[in-house]
């Protein structure tokens, strides 16, 4: 039989007159459960709220495709609570524990209120503060996604060319080894000074070539007249060397004096040294060209989220929009056509930067979903009076007059369950607005529109 100071321990119910106690506990049935007893399951319709007398109890549940598992500890209030939209319960609840509990039913939830305004409000708190905890349990679940879809995206955009840069080093210890024996080969021969001089001319001019690599017919066309030069001096198991020539675009006449200035040996010395130096510069290029690549990528980290910088200063927002189609342009290279159009005049704003590139990440990284990967994306600046406007739009099908209305709701999402969160754009929308700007969207099919008023740098209105 539960006593009233069994209830007046619990904190909602601390302080409250005796006849309201007595009417709460006459209305209110006393369960006992044993460890591992289920008192409520997810689905089920929400027609209770629960009060923990003693012991402990556990919910767990899966919401938005993760499983959510949290204690709840003696004098604590659970289910469902006045004023609380819950049509069903989200999650199971079991007692860890052999526990007293008392259930409310919540048809007398109207009377409640009437009877007992103080604990209503009470309640009302505690409902609040579980919809906060609920808020930043999502919040922190739908950064961590877009973190993980971010860092899964970088590190496949990183090792591309790492790998690249891996390859061609790993050639470049054959081919040096290649150039070794060749130079040593070359040294054996008593070659004159203008032997050296035609050489050393061929070899340079053949490194410094600075030319596209020719069409796959030209180039295939080259190095069959390459290999029948060399066939015709003797030299039938050079193919590679062909090859390697012709995607360099040398043109066969260029070896014409090679061959006139020296023996067949020493020819052949002579071009595998030559192959081996201009497929070292090639390599060489490559590695700069994917190492450049990794520090773009590593320096676009480093301003998409403001590391070492000021988190509030002036924001140039064309480099903001920038930064974050470069960090997004691993989804973006797969069949999406970003269309600028900026203003010529920096116009800034003074910011937390990497909220607003948050902003732009969602707007756009949706808008990809949105069109399947495949379509256009067109990202616009304009100045409106004291205002930076920023438009963020996509071929894509559009939003249904239904849907659109419900966009910035917390939690509303059109995505099927696992794949929003549906807190991207109440994200977006709490963030302009804390910056003192305002956002609205556009839509039809074949044509969306999300624009971004945000208030000028104050030196520049």
């Amino acid at each position: 039989m539960v006593d009233k100071s069994d209830l007046l321990r619990v904190p909602v119910f601390a302080d409250l007159p005796d006849d309201q106690i007595s009417w709460f506990l006459g209305q209110s049935e006393e369960l006992h459960l044993k460890a591992g007893e289920t008192y409520s399951r997810q689905g089920d319709p929400a027609n209770a709220m629960f009060v923990l007398l003693e012991g402990q109890l556990q919910g767990r549940g899966e919401i938005g495709g993760e499983t959510v598992i949290f204690t709840i500890a003696q004098g604590n209030v659970t289910g469902l609570l006045p004023f609380s939209r819950m049509k069903q319960f989200t999650v199971s609840g079991r007692a860890e524990a052999d526990s007293r509990v008392l259930r409310f039913p919540a048809s007398l939830f109207p009377e409640l209120i009437q009877k007992m305004p103080e604990l209503t409000k009470r309640l009302v708190g505690l409902m609040a503060d579980r919809i906060r905890e609920t808020t930043r349990m999502e919040q922190q679940r739908d950064r961590l996604a877009s973190l993980g879809k971010l860092s899964a995206g970088l590190a496949h955009e990183l090792n591309n060319p790492a790998s690249a840069a891996k390859r061609a080093t790993s050639q470049l210890r054959e081919l040096l080894k290649k150039i070794k024996d060749a130079s040593h080969e070359l040294g054996r021969r008593d070659l004159t000074p203008a032997q050296k001089a035609e050489i050393e001319k061929l070899e340079a001019s053949f490194v410094q070539r600075d030319e596209p690599p020719p069409d796959a017919l030209t180039m295939s066309d080259l190095e069959e007249q390459i290999d029948s030069l060399l066939r015709s001096h003797g030299q039938s198991d050079l193919w590679q060397l062909a090859a390697d020539l012709a995607h360099k675009n040398i043109k066969p006449e260029a070896l014409e004096s090679l061959f006139a200035a020296l023996d067949a040996d020493t020819a052949r010395a002579a071009l595998v040294r030559i192959a081996a130096s201009v497929e070292i510069a090639n390599l060489l290029n490559e590695i700069e060209s994917s190492t450049s690549r990794i520090s773009d990528l590593v320096r676009a980290i480093k301003e998409y989220t403001y590391m070492d910088q000021a988190p509030v200063q002036n924001v140039d927002i064309v480099k903001s929009l920038e930064t974050t189609l470069t960090i997004l342009n691993y989804k973006l290279k797969r069949g999406v056509v970003v269309e600028r159009d900026y203003q010529k005049i920096p116009l800034l704003v003074n910011s937390f930067g990497s909220e607003l590139n948050q902003v732009w990440t969602n707007i756009i990284d949706n808008a990809i979903d949105a069109m399947g990967g495949k379509g256009h994306i067109r990202v616009r600046t304009y100045r409106e009076d004291s205002c930076v406007v920023i438009e963020i739009g996509d071929s894509g099908p559009g939003i249904s007059p239904e849907v659109q209305p419900h966009i910035f709701e917390p939690f509303f999402t059109t995505k099927a369950v696992g794949e929003g969160t549906g807190l991207g754009l109440d994200t977006v929308q709490r963030i302009v607005k804390k910056h003192r700007g305002s956002i609205r969207v556009d839509s039809k099919a074949g044509d969306t529109r999300f624009q971004v008023w945000l208030p000028l740098a104050e030196n520049l209105v």
